[in-house]
């Protein structure tokens, strides 16, 4: 992070930087009051000039740590950074008075005393993206402080709602939180810090254990930074932004739901009698009724079901080239579409890191494994081991009847090798109304036929299940929406 010396003159043509990054840190009471710091320190008043002075803050530079930003009095509000004469916001306000800075003086001394630690979160935001997401004109240098602000406002409540065991404040009056927008280096800097105010006393936000046996948990996972960083991007994102990621998310979903709906026909057919049978056979018989791939990849190659799940993922690369080729290319070109909106975003992956394509893809290959392998459970030994003897007469029969294409259709399926087919392991494949996949015939056994009837119900199943819950979201979504509106207009009257 560069200290340009200059207001908004942001770096452009980075495209392999990630659009915003999320650092987090926090600082414990003790620590700040053996030092003589106060949390109130890093906010001053807006008329106060010694604060302000470009000379006093010259050698500041973006994101220190936090320790050392109590040291820098008004370090949040400095000139140098700031463009607006009020620049500190915070969960209804976006510009505090020198009022509202008193207030917060006090609040922010009040968590300290009680000996709450103090939290801060920085994002730091790429020029390109601002300027591709309508936030920032490189050429007024002006950016659209309201529209970061509200975001900011939004994310502030995630973290502080979820980011612990439990909510950071007991009530919607127990933290106290502002943040800032810093202009003086090279990518945008946004600001959050936030503090409890009461006394914290509830043993799930206490650490149990350990040296700091009794303080304040201070840690935020990962995984809640990840998703205040995901909805942080899908607030500021342009509408034209925003329908370009959702059309691409919802064409991987179709061709994943046009894949999986069509696996069963697809698989359970004479060409791929021979590898399903291996598969069964390779499956560990004393784990039957819990075949799963778990956490594993299928290629994973120290796990009980290794050898069952390397032979199924060769059945789908199979698959995936005959069969379903042109709905997997479509799955495949998609996904990997938007593995370059992820490198825009998010910047270029980290060694070891999967890409958001190889993510789906993994999902795809697991659920169809797992299907199977739900299905396989559901049959009997000596039915399995039919296989290879469907496929052989079946084949044997197809070639009959290129040979006799004068033969009467009647005669030839009362013909000995006809009969062999018996109706518990056929079922009447040749009135059967699935189609033959190139020249062979469809084995539907008693055995495919159940796997199959069960793997559609499970399909319909989920099918339905997903209808539901969008159904639930959209409704949720609205009464938001609706309390929202009604919670401005009873503000304004």
């Amino acid at each position: 992070m560069a200290k340009t010396g200059e207001i908004a003159a942001f770096a452009l043509d980075e495209k392999k930087t990630a659009m915003v990054n999320l650092p987090a840190q926090f600082v414990t009471s003790s620590t700040a009051d053996m030092k003589g710091q106060k949390y109130s320190d890093l906010v001053d008043y807006a008329d106060n000039s010694e604060k302000t002075s470009d000379l006093n803050n010259e050698s500041i530079t973006d994101l220190i740590d936090l320790k050392e930003q109590f040291s820098k009095r008004g370090y949040a509000n400095r000139n140098s950074a700031v463009t607006e004469t009020h620049p500190i916001f915070g969960g209804y306000k976006l510009n505090y008075n020198n009022h509202d800075i008193s207030v917060l003086r006090k609040n922010l001394d009040e968590a300290q005393e009680n000996g709450n630690n103090i939290h801060e979160l920085a994002f730091s935001i790429r020029g390109d993206w601002l300027v591709k997401n309508n936030l920032y004109d490189p050429e007024t240098r002006m950016i659209d402080q309201n529209k970061l602000k509200h975001a900011e406002q939004e994310v502030a409540k995630t973290l502080i709602n979820k980011g612990f065991n439990l909510p950071l404040g007991e009530d919607e009056n127990d933290v106290v939180w502002f943040g800032v927008i810093h202009q003086d280096t090279d990518h945008l800097n946004m600001h959050l810090w936030f503090a409890k105010k009461s006394r914290e006393t509830r043993s799930e936000m206490v650490k149990q254990e350990g040296k700091y046996k009794g303080q304040p948990i201070g840690v935020i996972p990962l995984e809640l930074i990840e998703q205040a960083k995901r909805q942080f991007r899908k607030q500021l994102m342009s509408s034209q932004e925003l329908r370009r990621h959702q059309e691409i998310i919802k064409g991987v979903g179709g061709f994943k739901k046009e894949i999986v709906e069509t696996a069963p026909d697809n698989l359970l057919n004479d060409r791929h009698a021979k590898a399903i049978k291996q598969i069964y056979d390779a499956l560990p018989q004393d784990m039957k009724g819990r075949w799963q791939v778990g956490n594993a990849q299928l290629t994973a190659g120290k796990v009980k079901m290794a050898k069952a799940n390397q032979l199924t993922n060769q059945l789908l690369d199979d698959l995936f080239d005959k069969e379903l080729k042109p709905e997997y290319e479509g799955f495949k070109s998609l996904a990997q579409e938007y593995d370059v909106i992820n490198i825009e975003d998010q910047g270029v992956m980290h060694k070891g890191q999967h890409k958001w394509s190889e993510n789906k893809e993994d999902e795809l290959r697991k659920r169809l494994a797992n299907q199977l392998y739900k299905h396989l459970a559901q049959i009997e030994d000596t039915s399995i081991n039919d296989i290879d003897q469907q496929m052989s007469e079946l084949l044997s029969q197809a070639k009959q009847r290129d040979k006799g294409n004068n033969v009467d259709k009647t005669k030839n399926a009362s013909s000995p090798q006809e009969k062999k087919l018996t109706p518990s392991l056929l079922n009447n494949s040749v009135n059967s109304n699935v189609k033959p996949v190139g020249n062979q015939m469809p084995v539907l056994g008693g055995s495919f036929n159940k796997i199959s009837r069960l793997w559609r119900q499970d399909i319909r199943a989920e099918t339905n299940a997903e209808r539901r819950f969008l159904r639930n979201q959209k409704k949720v979504e609205q009464e938001k929406n609706q309390e929202a509106n009604d919670s401005q207009i009873s503000r304004k009257m």
